[in-house]
């Protein structure tokens, strides 16, 4: 999915100096997970691994597990889809 989606899209957004914000999930930090985030984000990458280390139970960060993703859940579900490609 990083490869064949999200980078080719942000690469169609041009968009500059963005920080990629990761978990600390196991299956988010596989070697060639991380390696592949490096390569695109260099320094600008927050990961378990990565060059900016994810700050655990961080007041600043645990707004998006609150209320972000129920959110953005709201918003797509708000009309109810009934196929996945609506």
């Amino acid at each position: 999915m990083i490869t064949n989606f999200f980078i080719p899209e942000l690469n169609n957004h041009d968009v500059l100096e963005l920080w990629f914000q990761q978990d600390g999930a196991t299956c988010h930090t596989a070697r060639a997970t991380i390696d592949l985030l490096k390569d695109t984000f260099g320094d600008r990458l927050i990961s378990r691994f990565g060059p900016v280390n994810w700050p655990q139970r961080s007041c600043d960060l645990t707004p998006l597990d609150y209320f972000l993703w129920g959110y953005v859940k709201s918003l797509v579900y708000a009309d109810k889809p009934q196929t996945l490609d609506h």
